[in-house]
């Protein structure tokens, strides 16, 4: 952040500072404060009328609300996102002579190149209409702008592929960790495959957290990624925290590593035997961060040749062989913490579809019995 002079505000005659908060870096930081005291140079002074105030300018005051209702990495998120997509597009323009044209010119670049453009039409809109409470302008032109809909090729699915391992494939999959004996990738990849738990729910487990008398895991936060590193959050919705029952191999894998890390970290210098003990680190006894285990999984399919599924297919693993399995929707639902039906019915669909060209044959098979 910088705090700066800028003139003599005209309405009280009292001298006007300005400070600019939220930069990744000094040197960001800098870079903003130079251009800065160009503009004051060249014009004088950079107090405004509310007429002359730039979508950053108001960017800027909107932030400053914005960020006291959400959390540390949805704050990250959300900044990352103005200043590598909404601010190039339309940062330096003033905010009362923006009109529809150049947001629809906004959102269309943004439109090729991601998916996630919707999301950022809806952060600028959320600029206008602050400018709008605060009277520097009179419209909000993006409420306006006309969604860019993208035409599928011939033959091109409606929706989206979900990845997951059949039954064979897991256990294949579960297999291999354990020939290649690694304790701790082991035990992540089996709480993930039999809980069906989010990668960041289980990354965020302490042990206090995992109940072995009566074969319990507590879900109850989740690690993320904030400004300054790794934070943990509590859930987003109150779904996600719940209980999770643990089959007996999963209860023995937990406590075979529980026992190795404590010897292993004691080595190290670390007592591990604290309950709030994180059930997962990496070599100084932090909290892992949440791209290594990919890493682990690319490392594990490359020698074992091995399909690929992203960590979040296990989820989706989980879901879909509980369904086989004969669960209901509902008690699928709240195992996996869902916030709604229709998510859980969105993988039950998925894995109807995949199994439909087979029931033909399993009521053939049947009758001929």
């Amino acid at each position: 952040m910088y705090s700066l002079y800028i003139g003599t505000d005209p309405l009280t005659g009292k001298p006007k500072r300005t400070t600019r908060r939220g930069f990744s870096t000094k040197k960001e930081a800098a870079l903003s404060l130079s251009r800065l005291q160009l503009e004051i140079e060249k014009n004088g002074s950079l107090v405004r009328r509310n007429d002359t105030a730039t979508f950053e300018d108001v960017y800027l005051l909107w932030l400053e609300q914005y960020k006291d209702g959400v959390k540390e990495n949805t704050l990250r998120q959300t900044k990352s996102a103005f200043r590598m997509y909404i601010l190039p597009h339309l940062g330096d323009f003033r905010i009362e002579k923006i009109n529809v044209a150049r947001c629809q010119k906004a959102v269309n670049a943004w439109a090729e190149r991601t998916k996630i453009f919707k999301l950022f039409k809806n952060y600028a809109s959320s600029v206008f209409k602050y400018a709008i409470s605060l009277d520097m302008c009179s419209d909000n032109p993006m409420a306006k702008v006309h969604v860019p809909v993208k035409k599928q090729a011939f033959g091109e699915e409606d929706h989206k592929k979900i990845e997951f391992y059949s039954r064979s494939e897991l256990l294949t999959f579960m297999d291999c960790l354990e020939k290649d004996g690694n304790q701790k990738r082991l035990t992540f990849f089996r709480v993930l495959a039999y809980t069906g738990a989010r990668k960041s729910e289980i990354l965020a487990l302490t042990w206090e957290d995992v109940d072995f008398a009566n074969k319990k895991l507590n879900i109850n936060k989740t690690l993320a990624i904030g400004e300054k590193g790794i934070i943990v959050n509590t859930p987003k919705t109150k779904t996600s925290k719940r209980s999770v029952s643990l089959d007996d191999r999963t209860i023995e894998i937990l406590k075979n590593w529980r026992k190795e890390q404590r010897k292993l970290y004691f080595a190290l210098g670390f007592n591990t035997s604290n309950k709030t003990q994180p059930v997962f680190t990496n070599k100084f006894n932090r909290y892992i961060m949440p791209s290594n285990v990919t890493n682990w999984m690319h490392q594990l399919v490359r020698k074992h040749d091995l399909k690929q599924i992203k960590i979040h297919g296990f989820r989706h693993t989980h879901c879909s062989l509980l369904f086989e399995a004969g669960a209901s929707i509902q008690e699928v639902k709240e195992r996996l913490g869902h916030a709604t039906i229709e998510m859980t019915m969105n993988i039950y669909a998925h894995v109807t579809e995949e199994r439909a060209d087979a029931t033909a044959d399993l009521f053939a098979n049947y009758m001929n019995m």
